[in-house]
């Protein structure tokens, strides 16, 4: 069990009621509160708590329809995303009960100052490193406007110039990183077919390839609905069609591709993790075509070459520069 879902659970008094747990776990929390609905903007948990709890969690950038008396946001990463989804649970809570729990280490205190918008926040509980919040809803906003929400950024690119639109929560909001920069200057040359771009985020790179190469066929994916949102805005803000995917990671992914491009994510919460990253490593030759292509930016102090050399092919560093390396490798 999530230590989360744990300091809910030494206070399951409070939620025996129509309840809505926003941005839950994929654990046992759902099993344990037979009244709660999960809403989820991680595909990879969502798919988790669909199969375990079918049709008791949804998986989206709003919250869901139906009435709830209480509502549990578990404090994401992002403070802009929070200050988003505490507005969008408080707007359809007036009188209502909004908690908020989350890790010391995430920065929990600092967001439990965000719930006095909308009332005097009081703390309920301490443990496992997390604290719980509570607040009554007595300043309830207006249902908040995403879009309305996004930062829009303009990119100059030789091709001509770019627009951008990043929701809260996405990865880099309203800039470009420093790696997929680098990766943008290394596009040339990829082979005619299937492009992919894995971890598109606000679908910077998906939509360059898209105008690059115009006859092919375009697939992006995250998991996350806020970076897929992000990227059906990205491309239709510039004219421009692909297939936006939301999967937890590669499997997901289409096969018979001829090539991915990917700038692969690492981080998840407070915590690091290299696994969807290196899962993409060892599982690209089975959505690759023969002769297909492996284009990525890493950390310069990874050790990603042997791992792609193991499981794909002779890789080559295309580039280097301000901590990151571009690999290119084919399927033989």
């Amino acid at each position: 069990m999530d230590p989360r879902s744990e300091v809910l659970l030494r206070q399951a008094e409070l939620f025996q009621r129509p309840l809505l747990l926003a941005g839950l776990p994929a654990d046992d929390l759902l099993g344990a509160l037979p009244q709660a609905s999960g809403w989820s903007w991680h595909a990879g948990d969502q798919a988790t708590l669909e199969s375990r709890f079918a049709g008791r969690s949804q998986f989206g950038t709003t919250p869901p329809e139906h009435a709830f008396e209480a509502a549990v946001l578990f404090l994401p990463k992002s403070r802009e995303l929070t200050d988003y989804l505490l507005a969008a649970l408080a707007a359809r809570l007036p009188g209502g009960e909004l908690f908020l729990v989350g890790e010391k280490r995430g920065g929990i205190e600092r967001a439990a100052k965000q719930l006095a918008a909308f009332g005097k926040p009081r703390k309920l509980d301490s443990a496992r490193h997390c604290q719980l919040w509570q607040v009554t809803v007595e300043q309830s906003p207006a249902i908040p406007d995403l879009e309305a929400l996004a930062q829009r950024y303009r990119l100059d690119l030789a091709d001509g110039p770019l627009e951008v639109v990043s929701l809260p929560g996405v990865f880099s909001h309203g800039r470009l990183d420093r790696g997929s920069a680098l990766l943008l200057a290394q596009l040339d040359g990829l082979p005619s077919g299937h492009l992919l771009d894995f971890g598109c985020g606000a679908g910077v790179l998906g939509a360059v390839l898209k105008r690059r190469y115009p006859q092919n066929r375009l697939s992006l994916l995250d998991v996350d609905a806020f970076a897929v949102a992000s990227s059906r805005l990205t491309l239709a803000a510039n004219g421009l069609e692909g297939e936006v995917i939301a999967a937890d990671g590669i499997h997901g992914a289409p096969e018979e591709l001829a090539a991915i491009v990917s700038n692969p994510p690492f981080h998840q919460g407070v915590h690091t993790d290299y696994q969807a990253s290196e899962d993409l490593l060892r599982e690209a030759r089975n959505h690759l075509l023969p002769g297909g292509e492996l284009r990525i930016v890493a950390n310069s102090f990874l050790k990603y070459p042997p791992l792609i050399e193991y499981h794909l092919g002779p890789c080559q560093t295309l580039a280097e520069g301000d901590g990151f390396r571009i690999y290119r490798a084919r399927r033989g």
